[in-house]
């Protein structure tokens, strides 16, 4: 393993989660899809360009921005050695031969300066423990003038698989599924904390839109249930329950995802995000 300071983040990242995201690489890529043109598009990525994927995992966006740059190349990091084992094999698969992977922490990974013209994240930036340093670290990685680009969610309150997990309230110990200023899903929720942690990180011309896309999380009700109920989230709930609770919830879950089930039989959620975009300044006295 290379030098971690996220330890925490890391032993999730290389234990249970991280093998049920490789092993679901297609349904994760199914549920956030949605959100890739508009990140790339943001991050304006050219013919040439080198490009960093942050929080790479199984390297979906990774292959794309490769896609975009044919005479560049696409580096994805990740913490996660068996999201990046499935990133490397569906590369070599697909053929794209201007991206690689390897395995870092972006608070301390010994980027080469101006290495970058550009760093993009899908939902990969979260979860840092000290989101500063992080991301201080990549600016320093980005050419000057380069991009930054990255999704995150928004309030908790604006993604459909959160209004479904919370329909268990009562059923599950169901509580709050992350406040922002702490590392996990929801820490970047608010936009003032992005503009603060971006801005401390040396990074200008920062701006910040919702967006919003439709994901598939099953095909059917009772499919996505089983689904989400596997996840880190619904797996640490049922847990804590006895087999009478973990049918109940199934069947209650089952119940509210079955009112998302589209004439095809898909389960479709809708999720909110921020696009967030920023520069490092062309010259130091830019930050100033």
């Amino acid at each position: 393993m290379p030098d971690i300071v996220n330890t925490e983040q890391a032993q999730a990242w290389n234990g249970p989660e991280g093998s049920h995201w490789a092993h679901h690489q297609d349904r994760w890529n199914a549920v956030n899809q949605g959100f890739d043109e508009p990140l790339l598009d943001a991050a304006g990525i050219a013919g040439d360009h080198r490009v960093l994927d942050l929080g790479c995992g199984s390297g979906q966006t990774t292959r794309l921005a490769a896609l975009r740059a044919p005479q560049g190349h696409a580096l994805g990091l990740d913490l996660s050695g068996p999201m990046l084992a499935a990133a490397r094999a569906r590369a070599e698969r697909e053929g794209i031969d201007n991206a690689s992977f390897t395995q870092g922490d972006a608070q301390v990974h010994p980027f080469e300066a101006g290495a970058f013209d550009t760093a993009v994240s899908r939902f990969g930036v979260m979860f840092y423990a000290d989101p500063v340093a992080a991301f201080g670290n990549v600016g320093r990685a980005l050419r000057p003038g380069g991009r930054l680009a990255f999704v995150c969610p928004a309030d908790a309150a604006l993604n459909g698989w959160v209004a479904a997990m919370a329909s268990l309230r009562g059923i599950l110990p169901v509580g709050d599924f992350g406040r922002p200023g702490l590392p996990g899903m929801f820490s970047l929720a608010v936009p003032e904390r992005v503009h603060a942690v971006l801005t401390a990180s040396g990074f200008t011309g920062i701006s910040i839109n919702q967006v919003q896309a439709y994901g598939t999380w099953g095909r059917g009700a009772e499919d996505a249930a089983r689904f989400l109920l596997g996840t880190g989230p619904g797996r640490h709930l049922m847990e804590q329950a006895d087999a009478a609770a973990r049918t109940r919830a199934c069947r209650t879950l089952t119940d509210h995802l079955r009112t998302h089930q589209a004439a095809d039989g898909t389960v479709r959620l809708r999720s909110t995000s921020w696009l967030v975009a920023a520069d490092r300044p062309a010259d130091p006295s830019d930050r100033l």
